[in-house]
């Protein structure tokens, strides 16, 4: 079968995997809501908002009609930042066509329902496989050829080789997982953690607070993820602490930059209004927040990344609130 993959979302992540396919010589077509921006992307071959320096390839379509979008696509990828990822989807839900295999790429919750981006999907467009790609994957570097390992996840063993012999090349190896809940607790979780490392960074802490931010963090993640019945294993990996590793420390990070710049005095409003692309963890820590007391489950470091984001709690009272909890076993 000869694969159309449409990438739903040109922001920066989706115009990579769209440049990405393209190079493969996939059929790839990328659809965003405004047609001024994709006649502009059209005209420049470039995504100079989001993504910027790379060039689009010829044979790349672009569109901001939906029907047009999905008319003939036998894979779907779903890139849209969470906060509009419902209304997105249900827009969608009338021309996509029944055959269409979904893969997410976002990674956070619901702001409605709080529930997972691949639930969110099957709410919306029942009776569908929808799995979940994650992991360490910088889009900037998945444009430029960076070699780069993501994890697939599906409880579909058919839908698993699929999706992996289309994303698959010599620079993204792609493996498999059937922890869906996993991957995407992983892809969530990290990105608050990475604001607390940021903001350790913006107050002038070195590597001693960030590794143990990191390594506590994680165990945070888990932790949490177990008690929901997901695979401890899963955090082990590309989805957990890969993906952890590359948010909390790379210059590309928009989540730990914004910890750093509240780290540096800055209020959550005025980096919000100066930001073109998203942190999803601003958006979802206060979700994490309530998930983990839904569960009981001890989370002090995305407890601490909300009470900053959400409730103007001063950084460096966060850092004592960490650092004199009661002693304990690790």
């Amino acid at each position: 079968m000869s694969e159309k993959v449409t990438i739903i979302g040109d922001g920066g992540w989706g115009t990579a995997l769209a440049v990405m396919l393209a190079q493969q010589r996939v059929s790839v077509r990328l659809w965003g809501p405004f047609p001024d921006a994709i006649e502009t992307m059209r005209a420049t071959r470039e995504n100079s908002v989001y993504l910027p320096g790379i060039n689009l390839p010829d044979a790349l379509e672009l569109t901001a009609d939906r029907a047009d979008a999905v008319a003939d696509a036998t894979v779907a990828v779903l890139a849209m930042p969470t906060r509009y990822f419902r209304t997105v989807i249900e827009s969608f839900a009338s021309v996509l066509p029944a055959e269409t295999a979904l893969v997410s790429v976002a990674k956070g919750f619901d702001p409605q329902t709080h529930v997972r981006m691949t639930e969110l999907t099957a709410s919306i467009l029942p009776n569908r496989t929808v799995a979940a790609l994650s992991g360490p994957s910088h889009a900037e570097e998945v444009a430029r050829g960076i070699p780069t390992a993501v994890v697939l996840a599906t409880q579909d063993p058919a839908q698993a080789r699929r999706m992996q012999k289309i994303f698959m090349n010599p620079r993204f190896r792609v493996y498999t997982s059937d922890d869906i809940l996993g991957v995407e607790l992983g892809g969530a979780l990290k990105n608050i953690v990475a604001i607390a490392v940021g903001i350790a960074d913006g107050l002038g802490f070195g590597d001693n607070t960030r590794a143990a931010l990191m390594t506590r963090g994680i165990a945070e993640i888990t932790r949490l993820g177990e008690t929901m019945n997901a695979r401890a294993d899963t955090f082990a990996g590309l989805s957990g602490i890969g993906d952890l590793i590359v948010t909390c420390t790379s210059r590309h990070s928009r989540n730990r930059a914004v910890g750093e710049r509240l780290g540096r005095g800055e209020s959550i409003t005025d980096i919000n209004k100066s930001m073109q692309q998203v942190a999803e963890g601003v958006w979802n820590c206060s979700i994490a927040y309530n998930l983990a007391r839904t569960h009981n489950v001890s989370t002090p470091i995305i407890d601490q990344v909300h009470h900053v984001v959400n409730h103007g709690k001063q950084p460096m009272e966060a850092v004592t609130a960490l650092m004199e909890r009661e002693p304990k076993a690790e």
